[in-house]
């Protein structure tokens, strides 16, 4: 399975981006998607999530009520929609995926498949 994410880039403080993360596979639609974020220097954590029934999502609490996760299981790829950035919020961005994967996995799980990872830089 591979996983392409695209969208990043720089914005000013305030903005908004909105990442995609299209996936190679027939079956997205039975895969759980997460993002994480990685900063200079620091290990990757945890952004959201979403189920394979599209049912259920899951923040990150610095993000809740900025960022929103949603999914096209027609064009296999799931989303995540970035606003009111702030400056520390920059990074890499890593789309993620696991076979009817339970929402509440923690970074340091196993995802069976990462996509390479995209810049994603806040101007103050």
């Amino acid at each position: 399975v591979q996983l392409v994410e695209s969208g990043g880039g720089l914005v000013q403080a305030g903005g908004s981006l909105r990442l995609a993360c299209s996936v190679s596979d027939h079956s997205f639609s039975t895969y759980t998607m997460y993002w994480f974020r990685q900063a200079p220097g620091k290990d990757r954590e945890f952004v959201s999530a979403i189920s394979y029934s599209d049912t259920n999502t899951r923040y990150a609490d610095p993000v809740k009520g900025r960022f929103t996760i949603s999914r096209d299981n027609a064009k296999n790829t799931v989303y995540v929609q970035l606003c009111r950035l702030r400056p520390e919020t920059r990074g890499m961005f890593y789309c993620a995926a696991v076979a009817c994967g339970h929402i509440w996995r923690s970074a340091g799980d196993y995802y069976e498949s990462w996509g390479r990872g995209m810049q994603v830089t806040v101007s103050t």
